[in-house]
């Protein structure tokens, strides 16, 4: 893996899975000593502007996950341009961004999920980050644990290319 300065991670509303993402990621890279620009993005614009997923906050404040300063906005062109890594939360994300992102910069795409410990009994044979937006609340925590093992594994990476 080429040098990561920035890493941009990408859901459809951009109020529940990648907010998370970034709040989490934040939290590893201080932890792991990375100097990295971390943001999220929608591929929809629907939510432009509002906060995290009240469920979303709640349930990652629960685990010591820190929201602050996080607004949804959408996925804009100059993102394939400026962020060395943008991760998709699911399939159907990874197809939208596949369609808007120049060819040149298609070698920054991949998943969430790409990194973690597949061999985690309860994490086993999942590649896309569920939505929990319309299940229930127990679905936030999912996401969490989801993100929490792949972000913590692609946290070590990145300090171990340093």
């Amino acid at each position: 893996m080429t040098e990561v300065k920035s890493i941009l991670f990408v859901c459809m509303g951009n109020i529940c899975r990648s907010p998370t993402a970034e709040a989490i990621f934040r939290q590893k890279a201080q932890q792991y000593q990375l100097d990295i620009k971390v943001d999220s993005a929608g591929t929809i614009a629907y939510h432009q502007g509002d906060l995290p997923d009240p469920r979303s906050v709640k349930a990652g404040e629960a685990r010591g996950i820190d929201f602050s300063g996080i607004r949804a906005r959408q996925v804009i062109e100059q993102d394939f341009v400026d962020f060395d890594l943008i991760l998709a939360a699911d399939a159907a994300n990874m197809k939208d961004l596949v369609a808007r992102c120049p060819k040149q910069y298609r070698h920054k795409l991949s998943m969430m999920l790409a990194y973690g410990d597949t061999n985690v009994k309860d994490l086993k044979n999942i590649k896309d980050v569920p939505d929990p937006y319309y299940g229930g609340g127990n679905g936030f925590d999912l996401v969490i644990d989801l993100l929490e093992n792949s972000l913590t594994a692609l946290a070590k990476l990145l300090q171990s290319n340093r």
